[in-house]
């Protein structure tokens, strides 16, 4: 991820305000507030996290037994199954509808007729695209499962019934990381409804100095990088700065239940909050093309550099691929649509990538 996500996009006064912020205990606070009021829970029941999967792993902690199993979406991230997995907890997954990236209610019945002992599972509306949820949440109360709303793309986005994204389960978890709807560059929060249910871990301690430091220049950086990439020197120094630690891959980061999201970070994210309501649109754009690599050198000699998309294998990044033993054969969209999906950048503004989206549109896989 040579250009950082959206931070690659921030403009001068952003990058300004979000390396030089400064923060109080108040301004964790204010966003604990705005968290609860705004998804229907206690503040008590509302925690700020180091990022989102450590978000997901303190949801499942709080709402479920070692050894449960949980149902995530068959086009994810690694950061997902990293967080069931820090919960003790077995994922189990379920292939997804080729038009909105995500399983629906027929798939997810489908799973419940081979995992009757299924405890959970996690709704992520993938790239900010809606699930029709009023089905899927019929069958998760049928059958007493707990749902967990996963914000990191939709945040602000509303389901067809009106209900805002993270309103509708007995969770929701929060991430603020680099490219997600809300960047702050990391930090995320995790939210717990209902009388029954109470919070059981809340983070407390620091981020260590390095993390914070990188955080505060991520945008800085994530702008030279683009600059460089006029002259091809981008790699090399996104090598450079992985190599002494300076920069980190998303997908790197650490999941951590003890630490919080720096004050700082909170004071940047609530603002960030307040402005991201009522999402019109997707967080990104996607279309399905019948040979991406040859679609991917198209753009580059028009000069978009399209290669970092969601997901290059059914749970990304493919570094990890290998590891997570990814039930191919059951989620036959799912390895299908990593094979052949692009979607928009972050780092590109709309405007700016008419030319781009006409190269695609000549080569979809109808």
């Amino acid at each position: 991820m040579y250009f950082l996500g959206k931070a690659a996009n921030f403009t001068r006064q952003e990058r300004r305000r979000h390396t030089f912020a400064i923060g109080l205990p108040k301004d964790s606070r204010n966003l604990e507030e705005y968290l609860a009021l705004r998804y229907f829970a206690t503040k008590d029941n509302v925690a700020l996290t180091a990022n989102g999967r450590s978000a997901i792993a303190i949801a499942l902690k709080t709402l479920l037994p070692k050894n449960s199993k949980v149902l995530i979406n068959g086009f994810t991230c690694h950061a997902v199954l990293e967080g069931v997995l820090a919960a003790k907890c077995t994922p189990i997954y379920a292939d997804i509808n080729k038009k909105t990236l995500h399983y629906d209610a027929k798939i997810l019945e489908d799973v419940l007729s081979k995992y009757k002992d299924l405890k959970a599972i996690i709704i992520q509306n993938s790239l900010g695209i809606a699930v029709d949820i009023k089905p899927i949440e019929k069958i998760a109360k049928k059958h007493g499962l707990v749902i967990i709303e996963d914000l990191a793309h939709c945040i602000g986005v509303h389901y067809v019934d009106g209900r805002e994204a993270g309103t509708v389960g007995d969770a929701t978890a929060l991430s603020f990381g680099k490219g997600k709807a809300v960047d702050t560059i990391s930090g995320g929060a995790v939210i717990i409804r209902g009388e029954e249910n109470k919070l059981k871990i809340r983070p407390t301690k620091r981020q260590k100095f390095s993390h914070t430091f990188r955080a505060r220049w991520y945008p800085f950086f994530g702008s030279l990088l683009r600059a460089l990439d006029k002259i091809h020197l981008c790699k090399i120094f996104t090598a450079v700065l992985l190599k002494i630690h300076f920069i980190e891959r998303s997908a790197d980061a650490k999941l951590d239940i003890t630490r919080r999201m720096p004050h700082w970070q909170a004071k940047l994210a609530l603002g960030k909050l307040e402005k991201r309501k009522n999402a019109k649109k997707p967080l990104r754009d996607f279309f399905l093309v019948k040979d991406r690599d040859k679609v991917l050198k198209e753009l580059k000699a028009a000069g978009y550099d399209f290669s970092e998309f969601w997901y290059e294998v059914p749970v990304s990044p493919a570094r990890y691929y290998n590891k997570v033993h990814f039930p191919e054969k059951e989620c036959v969209n799912s390895v299908n649509v990593a094979k052949c999906i692009i979607n928009t950048p972050g780092y590109y503004k709309k405007s700016e990538i008419a030319p781009a989206i006409k190269i695609i549109k000549e080569n979809l896989d109808e």
